[in-house]
């Protein structure tokens, strides 16, 4: 299980991005790197390909970026949080808050 999946807010810890928050688009390399809108984004030089009918140029493109570069965002607290993996009576694993130890999702 995952510490942080698609779709989670997220808010950068380190880089150049330091402080931005954003929504985890992709999960990549067995959950090492996260790609995350408007974060992480480089110029792009693209050459015509009249083959495919693509125009040159440049473009904006979000790259991706390690997972331990960033932390899960809490809105309550309006800060980053750790998340610890947490097994239910049940025998489900589900991901909780380390320092509350409230369940994230279920």
């Amino acid at each position: 299980m995952r510490k942080i999946k698609k779709g989670d807010q997220i808010i950068v810890i380190a880089g150049k991005d330091k402080g931005r928050k954003g929504a985890v688009l992709t999960v990549l390399d067995k959950g090492e790197k996260l790609l995350v809108e408007g974060i992480n984004t480089v110029k792009k030089h693209v050459k015509d390909n009249p083959n495919t009918g693509e125009r040159g140029g440049v473009i904006i493109k979000t790259m991706p970026i390690h997972r331990s570069n960033v932390m899960l965002y809490d809105e309550a607290s309006g800060k980053g949080i750790r998340v610890k993996i947490r097994t239910l009576e049940d025998g489900r694993k589900v991901r909780a808050i380390k320092d509350t130890n409230e369940v994230i999702d279920v």
